[in-house]
């Protein structure tokens, strides 16, 4: 078996981010952004992809971009709120 081509991108148009399995789109965050804070109010992985650790790799690509951004994080979806209580290098985002 060969090894999952697993990548995350931003989908400007849709507003999240996702992340692809060999270019399947296997989840997303959606996100929006005002006064110089994201929101991330939905985290979702389709269940044929879940177990594999993927809405977990795809928040920290997306905290990533928004410290890029230079943003600050609101984090209504539980999975993004629990990832930073998880993950303190992530902490000064909140």
């Amino acid at each position: 078996m060969s090894e999952e081509n697993v990548q995350v991108r931003r989908n400007l148009a849709a507003g999240r981010f996702e992340i692809l399995v060999d270019d399947v789109v296997a989840g997303f965050a959606d996100y929006g952004d005002a006064d110089g804070v994201r929101t991330f109010p939905h985290t979702v992985v389709d269940p044929e992809f879940g177990g594999r650790g993927l809405a977990g790799r795809m928040i920290d690509e997306a905290l990533r971009a928004t410290r890029e951004d230079g943003l600050k994080v609101r984090p209504s979806c539980t999975f993004v709120e629990r990832y930073i209580q998880k993950n303190p290098e992530s902490a000064d985002l909140a």
